[in-house]
């Protein structure tokens, strides 16, 4: 017995909200898991590479998996201890440098910021509550014995969950195919590769993107003698995975900070300034074209608003998920929208020619 269209709406939508608010019951524990599959889903391709080149699922998993090991312990052995140095020293440094930032605004703008003035006092309340923040902030995270025990899960158990996926990608692939209703699995199959087609696009070649400018921007600002140079050069590698916000923030920390160092050198501040603009011309030019491709859907304000709403509803997680879940939403919003425009909700009743 075939089921009504509308019984088919009821079904899915049940199960759908059944599935979000699993979901956000199991949000804490969701994050090892994510990054895993994130993970199997990033690598699946390079494995398929290595079966075509003989190896068997097995060995190409075992493979990549300890190159990606390799790369992680060099990575903490090498990198690590020195991002860490210089993140403590700029969050250290963040109330000096805005207390000098005062004091210069004080020295050019004399009455604008006197002892009685409104924005004096509004500069001086804010230095005191970002000392206050960053005391806390730190004494948090270092007391929290719980943060560290989740780091270290997250660290332990996502390689694992990641290794399990990716050795099971095609069989598990091929089993959720099996399970779409026969109805409708053509359009379910072609609306996933477009998913696919969106986050290959997006995610991976985002995510080359960012490294290749996070290794560009550290290495260049550690040469010209930034101080912190190497970590925010990385911040902003990060951060471009959201466009425009990695060049912004970056390139901000990046000239503030060369403002007091290189203040009776104005040159190196001119320099700093080079290095983010030349960045971002090599990236719009050529990394973006070349890794990400055209249009992939996924509009920068609807990126930014996923990132947002999904972080507000699952936390962790849900920053984890945005990405995914936007192209999703895109996918799909852009298959109703066709079906609405070819339908008689949109084109209306046809009228039939009057009869002579």
């Amino acid at each position: 017995m075939s089921l009504s269209v509308t019984q088919q709406v009821r079904w899915w939508s049940f199960g759908l909200i059944a599935f979000l608010a699993f979901l956000w019951l199991v949000s804490d524990a969701m994050a090892p898991f994510i990054l895993g599959a994130a993970l199997a889903y990033l690598l699946d391709p390079l494995a398929d590479k290595l079966e075509s080149w003989g190896l068997s699922r097995t060995w190409a998993t075992v493979l990549i998996s300890l190159i990606f090991i390799i790369v992680v312990v060099l990575a903490f052995v090498l990198v690590v201890p020195l991002v860490i140095q210089q993140a403590q020293a700029l969050v250290g440094a963040l109330p000096g440098l805005f207390s000098k930032g005062l004091e210069y605004l004080t020295g050019k703008f004399p009455d604008l910021l006197d002892e009685q003035s409104v924005v004096r006092e509004a500069l001086v309340s804010s230095q005191d509550a970002l000392q206050g923040r960053v005391v806390a902030f730190l004494n948090g995270v270092l007391a929290s014995s719980l943060a560290v025990v989740d780091f270290l899960m997250l660290l332990v158990v996502a390689p694992v969950v990641g290794f399990y996926l990716l050795l099971d990608w095609d069989r598990m692939t091929a089993v959720l195919d099996s399970w779409l209703p026969r109805e409708h699995a053509p359009i379910i199959r072609r609306l996933s590769k477009d998913i696919d087609r969106v986050l290959a696009g997006f995610v991976r070649g985002q995510m080359t993107v960012g490294m290749i400018l996070g290794i560009f921007y550290a290495t260049a600002l550690g040469l010209i003698g930034l101080q912190f140079g190497i970590v925010v050069g990385l911040i902003a590698g990060l951060l471009t995975f959201i466009p425009y916000v990695g060049s912004t923030v970056g390139g901000g920390l990046s000239i503030g900070i060369a403002l007091f160092q290189f203040w009776d050198d104005p040159i190196w501040i001119g320099v700093v300034a080079v290095v983010f603009v030349g960045g971002q011309i090599v990236e719009g030019n050529f990394l973006t074209p070349k890794l990400v491709g055209g249009s992939v859907g996924l509009h920068p304000v609807w990126l930014l608003f996923a990132l947002y709403a999904f972080g507000s509803l699952l936390g962790f997680a849900g920053l984890l998920i945005a990405v995914p879940a936007a192209a999703c939403i895109g996918v799909l919003g852009r298959f109703a929208i066709g079906n609405y425009r070819t339908s008689k909700l949109y084109i209306g009743p046809e009228v039939e020619p009057e009869s002579e």
